[in-house]
């Protein structure tokens, strides 16, 4: 049965590396074939190429100019028939907005995949709204609790992404190669922070909690994501000139688009993501336990069903303060980052667990298309 995924694909981020989870794990899920339909022809097509994936790349979209959203729908539409696509999903709302009306005429069943919590007053988020689907996929119950801000009614289904956790430990030899790089203290304390450069990710409050940390001779902070569009371009530039304005910007490391993050997990010692605003899941920090790190972030969002006392820190929304004595707490005991990092570990098997998340995803799709099937043979039966 051949699912065929629709994305923008013109940038990377969370919802791209879950894309290639998807890809990555396919063998767990065989009754299910993966197709991906790209507007863009960027690095997430390229990954999943190197994948082995099969990718389709339909037109160029720019949501102003209906003639390339009708030429993009057509070609959605010859995709569909020539791949026997089964059922369509559309990840994100822009995606639905462009695309769900030519799944609808297909007469193929139409999933929304909601990787981000709605509000149902971007423009986007309306236009989506236009089209209900068969079924919303949510990355977590905070999700899913937003849903009703688009459709009404809506069956939803709550999956996390698979995501392989754990992994061999970095040796020794290259785990201080990377933190001599960086210039982490050989016995402190190395904070990550790897997220998109935009301002719900917080790097404002944890610059200031770090800037009320001076005295500690033993931190270094590496922040790493690149920055794609001219506004992420601007909050970097704004956050790199607050560093050097709170007196931080030479421990304080801008490392930009990295493709190595996984093994700078496994070179940190404390993962910190003080959200601003509610997030809707949070695979990084996924990520970030899986690689045996202790997590500090807000106590909003998403990341309250990932993060809890056994394996991180959850501050209060928006209290540098706060931020700061959590961060200071795990500087300076070696021993608290080491439990919180082993509990991490199960933690994230335990949320994300590839063969248990392939099996949930092969089921909830069998369930769909199998009750979509029976529904067209019914319709058809009724007008013989």
């Amino acid at each position: 049965m051949r699912i065929l995924h629709v994305h923008s694909g013109n940038l990377f981020g969370g919802v791209e590396t879950a894309l290639l989870s998807l890809a990555r794990e396919q063998a767990r899920a065989p009754r299910v074939e993966p197709v991906f339909a790209l507007c863009f022809d960027g690095r997430l097509a390229r990954d999943l190429r190197a994948l082995g994936a099969a990718v389709r790349m339909l037109a160029p979209v720019r949501a102003r100019n209906p003639l390339s959203v009708m030429r993009a729908r057509r070609r959605l539409a010859e995709v569909i028939e020539a791949d026997r696509i089964a059922a369509v999903i559309c990840h994100m709302a822009w995606a639905h907005a462009i695309f769900a009306p030519a799944v609808r005429r297909s007469g193929r069943p139409l999933v929304f995949w909601m990787h981000n919590a709605a509000n149902g007053r971007h423009w986007v988020e309306r236009w989506a709204a236009r089209t209900a689907p068969d079924l919303a996929i949510c990355n977590s119950s905070f999700t899913a609790s937003t849903i009703v801000k688009l459709f009404t009614p809506a069956r939803n289904e709550i999956l996390c992404f698979p995501v392989a956790t754990g992994g061999p430990r970095l040796p020794p030899s290259e785990r201080d190669a990377i933190r001599n790089e960086l210039g982490a203290p050989p016995d402190g304390a190395a904070i990550l922070q790897a997220s998109r450069m935009e301002p719900l990710k917080g790097h404002e409050s944890h610059l200031r909690a770090l800037s009320t940390l001076r005295e500690h001779r033993d931190w270094v902070c590496w922040m790493a994501g690149g920055a794609e569009r001219p506004h992420e371009r601007a909050y970097l530039e704004r956050l790199m000139i607050l560093a050097r304005e709170l007196g931080i910007d030479g421990r304080v490391k801008f490392l930009g688009h990295r493709d190595d993050v996984n093994r700078l997990m496994r070179a940190a010692d404390i993962f910190c993501q003080p959200n601003a605003a509610p997030d809707a899941f949070g695979l990084v920090f996924v990520e970030a336990l899986g690689a045996g790190l202790p997590v500090v972030t807000t106590a909003m969002g998403g990341a309250c069903e990932i993060v809890d006392e056994r394996c991180g820190i959850l501050t209060p929304p928006d209290d540098v303060p706060a931020l700061a004595r959590a961060l200071s707490n795990l500087i300076e005991n070696p021993a608290e980052r080491l439990r919180l990092g082993s509990a991490g570990q199960e933690r994230a098997a335990t949320l994300c667990d590839p063969a248990a998340r392939m099996a949930q995803f092969e089921e909830i799709l069998l369930g769909l298309c199998g009750g979509a099937s029976a529904e067209r043979k019914a319709h058809a039966g009724s007008h013989r």
